[in-house]
């Protein structure tokens, strides 16, 4: 959670918005090819396997009164017959004019050269399944562990998620390209909220490490600086509205002004009680400046929070994600579940609704918001930007040079 906010920080009221490719092939699992190098490590074990055997048969006959005769002659015999085979074969072909034939390119550089990414699954809209329409919130009896239109398991899941990667690449570069080339407004930006743990960080890394990083904008909310609490609560987060083109992305936003501020009482009720509205005129603003806003509360349970803090004390090398001051929040769970339905039920609107994704399974939570973006990118539905030259013309000029 960020932290506490000044008492005398300011309110406002209203107001409206401001206005790699990672390309990267899949790790083996299903349709994708294992990686280079694991073949050859596992060919180099049974050559010393068979070394070893070798070894051990000599020793026994030895012991035994018995020659190693057959084993150790015809091992010797067939390395004597492959290097002569061999060093008879170059320099046959050498006699000839042709070198031997290449080697046959890796399954890696065959994925990348030829072959077709797989399609993304077809599943009912995720969209649908997972918005907020309205009415009253009561996060106790969401499921936390659910998985709604996944295509399978884990394993297809991960495997959807990099048949979705080329063509959330394409219409991200197509967004960026029709902003910077053809005028356009459009832009994204994904909101992320939830409680400690909830993965965030991880949609980040996983889900957003799938786009060009050059097209995207994201922004961590901190505990508000002495500047920003100078200002009106919107202000710091007018500053970071992604530019046209541009998928922005929040971990944390303006909604930590009706949460902690709410349930730590860091300012009076009447304050934090009039920024729902004000929270929903700047959305709303935003919207009117062709901003998608695609907000998403990560549902994690009491439980799996606990495992993941114990996960991060018992690892030395996650200690640095560790806070102590999250198990204090913890003593106050009941409260912030309190405060988050507040906020999803008086912020869930037509042009800015909320999206509650089951986060207790880290694969769904990743393949979720996955899918959440493409079938807002594929509605949104950009192109790329004719040319205003003469292409025949400026191709004569260029082959004239």
């Amino acid at each position: 959670m960020a932290k506490k906010a000044d008492k005398a920080a300011k309110d406002e009221l209203g107001g409206s918005g401001g206005g790699q490719r990672l390309h990267a092939v899949p790790d083996a699992g299903p349709g994708n090819p294992k990686k280079p190098g694991k073949h050859k490590k596992h060919a180099d074990m049974d050559k010393s396997a068979k070394s070893r055997s070798t070894t051990k048969s000599a020793a026994k006959s030895a012991k035994h009164g018995k020659p190693a005769g057959k084993s150790q002659g015809e091992s010797a015999g067939k390395a004597h017959g492959k290097a002569h085979g061999k060093a008879h074969g170059k320099a046959h072909g050498k006699a000839h004019g042709k070198e031997s034939s290449p080697k046959p390119a890796s399954p890696l550089l065959r994925v990348v050269r030829g072959t077709v990414p797989p399609a993304p699954a077809h599943v009912p809209s995720v969209r649908e399944v997972l918005r907020l329409h309205g009415g009253a919130v009561d996060l106790a009896r969401a499921d936390t562990r659910a998985t709604p239109h996944a295509p399978g398991g884990k394993e297809e899941a991960v495997a959807d998620i990099a048949a979705m990667a080329p063509r959330l690449a394409e219409l991200q570069e197509k967004l960026y390209a029709q902003a910077m080339a053809g005028g356009s407004r459009k832009r994204v930006l994904l909101v992320l909220q939830g409680m400690d743990t909830s993965g965030k960080g991880g949609v980040v890394k996983h889900v957003i490490g799938q786009f060009n990083p050059s097209g995207c904008h994201i922004h961590a909310f901190k505990s508000p600086t002495k500047e920003e609490l100078s200002h009106p609560f919107l202000w710091r987060v007018r500053q970071q509205v992604p530019a046209p083109g541009m998928i922005g992305i929040f971990d944390r936003s303006h909604y930590e002004d009706v949460l902690i501020v709410r349930v730590r009482e860091l300012v009076a009720r009447n304050v934090w009680s009039r920024r729902y509205g004000a929270i929903n005129n700047f959305e709303q603003g935003l919207h009117d400046d062709e901003v998608t806003v695609i907000k998403v509360f990560l549902h994690i349970s009491f439980d799996e929070q606990r495992a993941r803090l114990l996960e991060r004390l018992d690892n030395p090398d996650k200690h640095w994600k560790f806070n102590p001051g999250d198990i204090d929040e913890r003593a106050v769970w009941p409260a912030y579940q309190e405060a988050y339905e507040a906020a999803l039920q008086k912020c869930s609107t037509d042009t800015a609704p909320w999206y509650v994704v089951p986060a207790d399974r880290k694969w769904y939570r990743n393949w979720a918001i996955s899918r959440l973006l493409l079938e807002h990118l594929e509605e949104l539905d950009p192109h790329y930007p004719q040319g205003h030259f003469d292409v025949a013309a400026e191709r004569k000029r260029l082959l004239d040079t």
